[in-house]
């Protein structure tokens, strides 16, 4: 059965079709008494409306606006990698894709950059969040002045912000924790924790979920204070380097951020056997660890599945569509070094 058009809609109503197009559009001149016989004969067949027809029909243009962290980390720049091959595809559907680059894990930074968005500016607004007082305030200021703000990769601002688009972070954790616990099955063990700060939301909720899983009854694992690095090659290497030196009984290691690169240096260089090492995002550098052996397993986020439904998502937002059934959760891919993908662009490394 074929879907019911605005001019059955017209006819039904027993209006003109142009009258039918005004009330559908809201535009005004219309009588009570049309308005009501109109949406009730939408309501009566069921008539959805084209909205990409519609847009197209009306020449309209998307901004969509994107706050992401710069800096030489692998996962930020493989999403501004991924955000660059969106350009030219979207824009058949009058879609323009804007990137502002903002210090990685610095929220006053981050709030700074909000703080100067005007509502005027885009038709939503993604962020790669970090969850701190100032950038919460700024997300509900654009929110109450009508913008759809989203939350990518990290949430933030729950209360306020329109969607989240990213990972389950706490799941991601709980699915780090029990590798973990499989490779220490039978035996005890000391497991480092490593955040690139707790500021950031996506590495609390990781850790949350690592926690849980090695707390769970009939473990033996004694989980220890994380260290932070702000997802820094420098300060992972004195930190991590220190807390080895310091508990040489350590016998798994969880990488909850990036910085990865001295992490995998660190294995590479430990004299016997070293510990069981669990790290986040599928990059050059950990897939060089993978196979090399010095690393076991890397739980990969996907980030240009993230950004093309982060714009679907926006999409969705700035027509005033529904988004209760929308795809917004990804779901992490575990990588270990029998399972590594035919390797393709990547970013470069941490």
């Amino acid at each position: 059965m074929n879907k019911p058009t605005l001019l059955d809609v017209a006819r039904a109503a027993g209006v003109s079709y142009a009258t039918a197009d005004r009330v559908l559009n809201a535009r005004g001149g219309v009588a009570e008494k049309s308005i009501q016989r109109v949406q009730r004969a939408i309501e009566d067949l069921g008539y959805e409306r084209d909205l990409h027809a519609a847009n197209l029909s009306r020449r309209r243009t998307y901004a969509f606006r994107f706050l992401v962290p710069q800096g030489d980390h692998a996962f930020f720049r493989e999403l501004r990698h991924s955000l660059e091959a969106e350009r030219a595809p979207r824009r058949s559907n009058r879609i323009s894709i804007f990137v502002q680059e903002i210090p990685a894990l610095d929220p006053e930074a981050l709030a700074d950059a909000l703080d100067r968005i005007q509502v005027s500016d885009c038709d939503c607004l993604a962020v790669v969040a970090t969850d701190a007082p100032r950038v919460t305030q700024a997300i509900t200021r654009l929110t109450a002045q009508g913008m759809p703000v989203i939350t990518l990769v990290g949430d933030a601002a729950p209360d306020a912000r329109a969607a989240y688009v990213g990972i389950d972070n706490v799941m991601a954790g709980r699915t780090a924790g029990r590798l973990i616990r499989l490779a220490h099955t039978g035996r005890t063990g000391r497991i480092l924790p490593v955040v690139g700060a707790l500021t950031a939301r996506d590495h609390r909720d990781r850790l949350d979920g690592v926690r849980e899983v090695l707390g769970e009854p009939g473990g033996s694992l004694d989980l220890m204070a994380p260290v932070a690095v702000q997802d820094r090659a420098d300060r992972m290497r004195v930190e991590v380097g220190q807390a080895l030196r310091a508990a040489p009984d350590i016998t798994g290691i969880y990488s909850i951020g990036a910085g990865n690169r001295a992490l995998i240096e660190i294995m590479a260089q430990l004299p016997g056997q070293r510990p069981f090492v669990v790290l986040h995002e599928l990059t050059p550098v950990s897939r060089d660890g993978l196979e090399r052996g010095l690393i076991d397993a890397v739980i990969d986020q996907m980030p240009a599945r993230e950004i093309a439904v982060a714009l679907d998502v926006m999409k969705a937002l700035a027509d005033g569509r529904d988004l209760a059934t929308a795809a917004r959760d990804i779901t992490p891919t575990i990588y270990l070094r029998d399972n590594l993908p035919v390797p393709g662009r990547q970013g470069d490394t941490t």
